[in-house]
């Protein structure tokens, strides 16, 4: 944990907002007479020239970033690209040096209070009080957000169901496996019903079922409208769940993805045919370039199906490939499938990775 985060949660999450100057949070009814209903939420994340060092060692070198309400917003860059850092300047657990910060409105710095009352923060690992049960748990951050009673119990018993872990409900945090502590972990960071969420790797252990359920999850809290900021590497599920992207390398903001990029930007296709011959011979004839895709020519091999074979074709986004698939039919190649080689995420990340080597 970097030197300015506070260490008084065991995950090191945010400490209870201050009764006196924080309001409540969430759209859910909050305790005493004060309560306030919160407006809609019109807010994402916005980030101006973000700077933060730890001694000689720029974590964070004039990073930019905007996270739009009700979008998935994946964070992607190597370790030491100072994702967490950033996140943990979002979470309101580390000052930055430098910058402009609004989450939901709020800066971290200066309303450190209201914006921590709209944020949801799960760290990459997720400590908790093994004495404690998983209800007990998610009660106590419940009370810190001062949820009353009532509504707590139910929101409670909601996200354990959410999470699958009702079972597991009055069972001590003890017995509970990583997979288990890190589902726990985002129930705790929904439980005061946040605007925006900050997760960093929140795949950490979770089998498959679990990652699906976190992918659909997800996007249904994005479809509500909240703002949903996610790191992680493993960058295929991004690209099932990711509406926009930021790629961060050494400290700053190197480029930026929307689902529109995605659709019209250039991709590498994985093109498969009956007769490997009849494609090559027709991209030929097209002076279409392409290259050899051993991994289907592999598998075709080992499926005895002689003649058979991919290759690996550029095109410009979705269009393109439309275009080259109707084209090879029409042409009488008998093709078999077509279809993005990888992830647009993974594509992109790569291409960042080999220019700025």
């Amino acid at each position: 944990m970097p030197p300015d985060a506070p260490h008084d949660q065991p995950d090191g999450s945010a400490p209870a907002p201050d009764a006196s100057t924080s309001t409540p949070p969430g759209t859910g009814p909050a305790a005493g007479a004060a309560a306030v209903t919160l407006a809609p939420r019109p807010n994402g994340i916005e980030v101006t020239g973000l700077r933060r060092a730890f001694g000689t060692v720029k974590a964070l070198d004039g990073a930019d970033l905007v996270a739009r309400a009700g979008a998935v917003t994946a964070l992607v860059g190597p370790n030491g690209s100072g994702k967490t850092t950033l996140l943990l300047v979002l979470a309101g657990l580390l000052v930055p040096d430098s910058g402009q910060v609004r989450v939901a409105g709020h800066d971290p710095v200066t309303d450190n209070a209201g914006a921590r009352a709209r944020t949801g923060w799960m760290p990459d690992a997720f400590g908790t009080w093994d004495s404690l049960t998983a209800r007990e748990v998610l009660a106590t951050f419940a009370d810190a957000y001062r949820v009353d009673r009532a509504t707590a119990s139910a929101r409670i018993d909601e996200l354990l169901a959410t999470v699958h872990l009702t079972e597991y409900a009055d069972q001590p945090a003890a017995v509970l496996s990583r997979g288990q502590k890190q589902r726990l972990g985002l129930a705790r960071a929904l439980v005061h019903d946040p605007q925006v969420l900050l997760l960093d790797e929140p795949a950490s252990g979770l089998d498959p079922r679990s990652r699906v359920d976190l992918r659909i999850l997800l996007r249904r809290l994005a479809d509500e409208g909240r703002t949903v900021l996610v790191s992680s590497h493993v960058l295929s599920e991004l690209d099932e769940m990711a509406d926009d992207a930021v790629f961060l390398s050494r400290g700053r903001t190197v480029a930026g993805m929307s689902e529109a990029d995605v659709a019209t930007g250039r991709r590498t296709w994985q093109v498969r045919s009956l007769s490997l011959e009849a494609l090559t011979s027709w991209l030929d004839s097209t002076g279409t370039a392409y290259r050899p895709d051993g991994a289907t020519r592999l598998a075709d091999a080992t499926a005895g199906t002689v003649g058979a074979g991919g290759v690996l074709v550029d095109v410009d986004g979705e269009t393109g490939a439309v275009a080259l698939l109707r084209d090879a039919v029409a042409a009488g190649v008998p093709v078999v499938s077509s279809a993005p080689a990888a992830g647009a995420l993974e594509q992109a990340y790569l291409a960042l990775e080999e220019e700025r080597r």
